[in-house]
């Protein structure tokens, strides 16, 4: 299969191929990051969103890559074409690719007939994880090996692999920018894995093309067998090992906080990871031509493993210090590509120092551990498994362990001490002359000096500011001292009052905070903006939520709530007495145990008893949290409901999306009992006229006879509920204000009196009657409005690229005048007595300021 090689037709005729190979490098790491992308969004659908089955993808992909360097050395003889076998590797790739897409809905079933709960539904998660992802990564990590064997272990060799290296991760950059910016935007997973798997065939193409060319299949004279020669060599391993913990480490601690910063759209992950990706290529180049000419490349590996202690100190000073007062104002431009360049400008800034020397250390790393007749596959395979397993480590470690147990400011002391424990070990063969010779007193000196300045560094590093924590990419409006001199106004979600910091938390999915105002108000902080809060516009929704199907419904036994936040609206469902069981679903333990107990007065304390027992008793309710993503926790649960609620944070944040597709709306429908409603948050700022259409679109495509409901009182818009029910909606509107009016319903009509419904509002207005005021239209009559809009599915997420754009807008009072457009009076939604519906018809038709 293999053809042997070729007679030597002379070292030049290998060298001028050389070029060629490092664009074939380019084009295979461009197709390698659009699989990750795409996979990444695949599994993140089967198995869950938490930072457990993160981390499971993470392992298989990247152990696979390390399992994939160390194997094809050994199972593939050095004499076969390396050409033949790089495009043979290219082009299973390519297939797997393909399978990979289209298998994905068989591995769903299979997974939601076994999942379960606990240790052993993280077991199964890793087997899901690994079989789709180890056989294709297996093939990616062997194709550096087999294309090292096309060059000499000489110090241009070398030096080549080095260049292979950083042209595979500008293929990457490339990749990265191409699936976050356009593929996945425009487009959707296939046409993305459709991209990639031209790219795969392409490059095979070329490659056996070069094969047959003279001079094209040459490859090195027979190596030699392969040894780790010295105790050296092990410290090199053991050094390049640490730096690749270090580096993933850094990447999740730092991709954290500035998506904090940025705003956690795609995009910005996008950016940060393409920046990171960029710092690396231009390293790897730099150190390729240091390895050709530096004497020693192993005082190169340990001068770049204490210039990291500095680089990644600048970088953690930057995040903390720096960055939070540079005076960005998001909401001054709503253009998407202003953001952008101020987002890339921040990132190369902080980021782009560390990622260019942890670059340099991989072919560093190989040419200090590189002699004449090796066999090149086995030195790439050893150097880079190192460096891959290092990596894994790291990022499983810091995602899972450390940022959690410690926060990111200590995380970032470890960071350090891995970079000084890497210069350590690289120096370990440089401490003698020779084998024999005596100790180099002036370099255990440097190395103890250079330990006590990384040990300063680490000391001084400062936390993040809560601000940024709990305001995000509005820091700056929350610093007024970042402007000096420039009057500001605070942004809706800030209000007019101070804030003041009473908890910050970080947890292994997401950064929460809690504050309280000047004015008495508090507030839920996640993804670096308000989730939820006591203001009244707040509470009136988050209230809406649970009241409007609670009451919809004739008798809500079982109630599941998606995302926990403050728990009012899962407290909502408290005082209905028909009720007998809560679910709550939340991806982030820290939420129901720390956050939630905070608004205990809002909540009727419905998680105050989780410290306790889970489930717990409340009021005579059974009420049970789950830690898990809603999404993963519906698809794998054999139990039904009454009544589900979902309230995620905003459609813009990467990842939500998948709580609003309709395949998630149809998983909520299998899950309903008959007669059963959702009821969903969506809001109407922060987003344009396009991405508020794919919302309700979408969700109506789901339930064509749902209703929405909006949060606007006096003009004021805010937000809105989604309804829907499997079969046409009726509501007596007598029969919902009698149930209101009798006594086991007095908490609940205090409930609603207390966010502005009723009487409170407005003297002789009932409670029941004021509450179906905020219905605002319905699937039927909406069709003309959502006409063209983008439906949000699974295979393309369409939501989270659509509404990432738009997210500085504020155009919510064009949408719901857009919506307010439409209107006609139900009649066969809302039947009761003439009376009653007549209050309904007059309330509805008052013009408000902007009409």
């Amino acid at each position: 299969m293999f053809p042997q090689d070729q007679p030597t037709l002379g070292t030049d005729a290998r060298r001028r191929f050389l070029p060629v190979l490092l664009l074939l490098f380019v084009g295979s790491g461009c197709a390698a990051m659009i699989y990750e992308v795409v996979w990444l969004q695949l599994l993140q659908l089967v198995i869950g969103s938490t930072a457990v089955s993160l981390g499971v993808v993470l392992a298989s992909f990247m152990g696979g890559m390390g399992a994939g360097s160390l194997l094809l050395p050994r199972l593939v003889s050095a004499r076969r074409n390396p050409l033949r076998v790089y495009a043979l590797l290219e082009l299973a790739i390519g297939l797997m690719g393909l399978m990979l897409l289209y298998g994905m809905p068989y591995v769903e079933h299979v997974y939601v007939l076994y999942a379960g709960r606990g240790a052993l539904d993280v077991f199964f998660r890793g087997v899901v994880a690994g079989v789709c992802l180890l056989p294709p990564t297996l093939l990616m990590g062997a194709t550096l090996p087999a294309i090292a064997r096309r060059v000499e272990t000489d110090p241009e060799g070398v030096s080549w692999l080095g260049f292979f290296y950083g042209g595979n991760l500008a293929g990457a950059v490339l990749g990265c920018l191409a699936a976050g910016f356009y593929l996945l935007r425009v487009y959707d997973m296939a046409t993305a894995t459709y991209a990639a798997v031209a790219l795969n065939v392409a490059v095979a193409a070329i490659a056996l093309a070069l094969s047959v060319v003279p001079g094209g299949s040459e490859a090195p004279s027979e190596p030699g067998p392969f040894e780790i020669s010295s105790r050296g060599d092990r410290a090199v391993y053991l050094a390049i090992g640490l730096s690749g913990m270090s580096a993933l480490g850094a990447e999740v601690v730092w991709t954290r906080l500035l998506s904090l910063m940025l705003g956690g759209t795609v995009y910005t992950f996008s950016l940060i990871l393409a920046v990171f990706l960029t710092g690396l290529g231009i390293g790897g180049s730099v150190g390729a031509l240091v390895a050709r000419r530096a004497e020693s490349a192993r005082a190169g590996l340990v001068a770049c493993q204490w210039l990291l202690t500095l680089a990644i100190a600048w970088t953690a000073l930057m995040i903390s210090q720096s960055l939070p007062y540079w005076p960005i104002l998001p909401e001054v431009s709503s253009s998407p590509w202003y953001t952008f360049q101020l987002d890339l400008a921040r990132c190369l800034w902080a980021v782009l120092p560390p990622a260019c020397l942890w670059g340099a250390s991989f072919p560093l790393a190989l040419a200090a551990v590189a002699s004449p007749g090796q066999d090149p596959g086995r030195l790439v395979g050893r150097v880079y498994a190192s460096n891959t397993v290092g990596a894994l480590l790291g990022a499983l470690v810091f995602s899972l362990l450390l940022v959690p147990a410690v926060g990111t400011a200590h995380a970032e002391r470890v960071l350090i001490g891995l970079a000084a424990a890497a210069a350590l070990a690289a120096s370990i063969p440089l401490l003698r002359s020779s084998s024999r010779g005596p100790i180099r007193p002036s370099l255990v000196l440097g190395s103890a000096a250079a330990t006590v300045v990384a040990g300063l560094l680490a000391w001084y590093l400062a936390p993040l500011p809560w601000q940024v924590v709990a305001f995000g990419r509005q820091t700056a409006s929350a610093l007024p001292q970042a402007v000096p001199g420039i009057h500001q106004e605070k942004p809706a979600d800030l209000g007019e009052a101070d804030f003041f910091c009473r908890y910050v938390g970080e947890g292994a999915n997401v950064s929460v905070a809690v504050t309280e105002s000047s004015d008495g108000y508090r507030s839920f902080h996640g993804a670096g903006k308000v989730q939820a809060s006591t203001r009244p516009v707040d509470m009136r929704l988050q209230r809406m939520l649970g009241h409007i199907p609670a009451l919809v419904h004739p008798k809500p036994e079982s109630v599941l709530v998606v995302a926990c936040g403050a728990g009012v609206t899962a407290g909502s469902f408290i005082p209905h007495p028909e009720v007998r069981r809560i679910t709550i679903c939340d991806i982030e333990p820290l939420v129901p145990q720390v956050v939630t107990p905070m608004f205990g007065e809002a909540n009727y304390h419905v998680v105050d008893g989780i410290a306790r027992e889970n489930p717990h008793n409340v009021d005579g309710k059974q009420v049970e949290v789950i830690y898990d993503d809603g999404r993963h926790f519906l698809r794998t649960t054999r139990e039904k409901f009454d009544v589900i609620t979902s309230d995620p944070i905003d459609p813009w944040v990467k990842g939500c999306a998948a709580l609003n597709t309709v395949e998630y709306y149809q998983m909520c429908k299998e899950h309903l009992k008959p007669g059963g409603i959702v009821a969903l948050w969506i809001p109407l700022y922060e987003c344009n006229e396009e991405t508020a259409k794919s919302i309700i679109a979408t969700f109506f495509e789901a339930f064509p006879n749902g209703i929405l409901w909006s949060n606007d009182r006096e003009g004021i818009i805010y937000d809105a509920v989604l309804f829907g029910q499997v079969e046409p909606t009726v509501i007596d509107v007598d029969a919902l204000q009698a149930r209101l009016d009798r006594p086991d319903h007095k908490v609940v009509k205090q409930s609603l009196r207390e966010v502005g419904f009723g009487p409170a509002r407005e003297d002789g207005l009932e409670e029941g009657v004021d509450l179906l005021n905020t219905y605002a239209g319905q699937a039927s009559m909406l069709k003309e409005w959502t006409r063209g809009a983008q439906i949000n599915t699974d295979r393309n997420l369409r939501l989270q690229y659509l509404a990432g754009m738009w997210l500085n807008s504020s155009l919510d009072e064009r949408i719901l005048r857009g919506i307010r457009s439409e209107y006609r009076f139900p009649e066969q939604t809302f039947v009761g007595s003439p009376e009653r519906i007549a209050v309904l018809k007059k309330l509805r038709h008052r013009p408000t300021r902007w009409e």
